[in-house]
């Protein structure tokens, strides 16, 4: 169950039927890559090098192929716009891991929180999965925060793991649950989308 109560609705103009995540195919190879290459999305990543078009190639052929992992797109009025990973699924410990990122800099206000919201609703639905872990940078708070409104829970934090910018950084662990995830989607459904819950 959430640890904090959503937030009163905000005018996003965001409708859900708008929005949809579907699985990454062989035509977002070139976008995927433009997407992470941009200096906004390398500066929250762990790898935040430059990635060329053959080391993005192996990549995407691992990726596609793999049955521990599951990617999306993110689409707005079929547009897409953003990138979603679950990784390390884990089926005898019931769980895996998830990042997402917003590739297009003009997407709609409030794209981000539409994102987590479908993410959850794949991992505890289709995928069938009790808990989502994920890493965040410490000084990501935006982030952060955005979680914790979706009822992630702070799990730990590494000291001093990762190098940014020649320091290193903390990363904070976070983690929701399948539980309650039925009672706690209506509230989100309101404070995410305009219009009717679906």
């Amino acid at each position: 169950m959430m640890t904090e109560t959503p937030r009163a609705p905000r005018s996003s103009g965001l409708r859900f039927e708008d929005c949809r995540l579907r699985p990454l195919g062989p035509e977002d190879q070139a976008r995927t890559l433009a997407w992470r290459n941009q200096d906004r999305v390398r500066a929250n990543m762990y790898s935040d090098h430059l990635i060329g078009a053959d080391e993005h190639a192996r990549w995407f052929a691992g990726s596609m192929a793999n049955p521990a992992a599951a990617y999306r797109i993110y689409e707005y009025q079929a547009r897409p716009l953003g990138f979603v990973s679950f990784t390390g699924i884990d089926r005898h410990n019931d769980r895996c891991s998830w990042a997402f990122y917003l590739g297009e800099a003009d997407a709609p206000r409030g794209s981000g929180a539409a994102m987590e919201l479908l993410a959850l609703d794949q991992v505890f639905g289709d995928l069938g999965i009790g808990k989502l872990c994920c890493e965040v940078f410490a000084f990501n708070a935006a982030v952060i925060r955005l979680h914790k409104r979706f009822g992630f829970v702070e799990e730990g934090r590494l000291v001093r793991h990762a190098r940014k910018d020649d320091q290193l950084q903390d990363v904070v662990l976070l983690a929701r649950f399948a539980d309650g995830w039925g009672e706690d989607r209506p509230a989100l459904m309101s404070t995410v989308f305009e219009g009717p819950p679906a």
